[in-house]
């Protein structure tokens, strides 16, 4: 059994599709131009997709999304040890502007579980650019040049800018 899908249709999408978990269901973005064949399609293969994810790494538990922080932090950022040892790393239902947070007092980091439905890469890029925080508490530019050490960062914060182009854009 899968959660409840919302079928986000819109004129600007010309050929990609993507899906991210909100608020309980899935949310699945779609060309305008699509046929009811192609989105039911779509919806399975997207829905199939979240499945494989979820086994192949326990991405849903917050367990697992700690121990992936801590192996992107000793990767990419061995200087500084502190990112190695965040407080706590978890999934949150209650962020549905932001891809990510961090309290860097507390060394807390909370990602939207809207992300489970992206590409592990681009999980990867919001998980290090909140540990970046951890070091500098805001978005200068040696911050940048800290989250930039990340081989894919430009492609994920490209990808993150165009769902949220698509969701802007989205008159619902």
């Amino acid at each position: 059994m899968h959660p409840p899908v919302e079928v986000r249709r819109s004129p600007r999408r010309r050929a990609t599709v993507a899906a991210y978990e909100e608020r309980g269901r899935v949310v699945v973005m779609i060309p305008d131009a699509f046929s009811a064949t192609e989105e039911r399609e779509w919806i399975d293969h997207m829905l199939a997709r979240l499945q494989k994810r979820e086994a192949r790494d326990g991405r849903a538990s917050d367990d697992a999304l700690r121990d992936r922080a801590v192996r992107l932090a000793r990767r990419y950022y061995p200087e500084h040890p502190e990112c190695a040892r965040p407080q706590s790393v978890r999934w949150v239902d209650n962020q549905q502007r932001r891809w990510g947070s961090c309290t860097p007092s507390d060394g807390s980091i909370r990602l939207s579980r809207r992300l489970t439905m992206m590409p592990s890469w681009v999980i990867d890029y919001v998980l290090l650019h909140e540990l970046a925080h951890l070091v500098h508490h805001d978005h200068s530019r040696p911050f940048w040049d800290m989250v930039g050490r990340y081989t894919k960062a430009e492609r994920a914060r490209g990808y993150l800018e165009g769902i949220a182009d698509a969701e802007a854009s989205d008159p619902r």
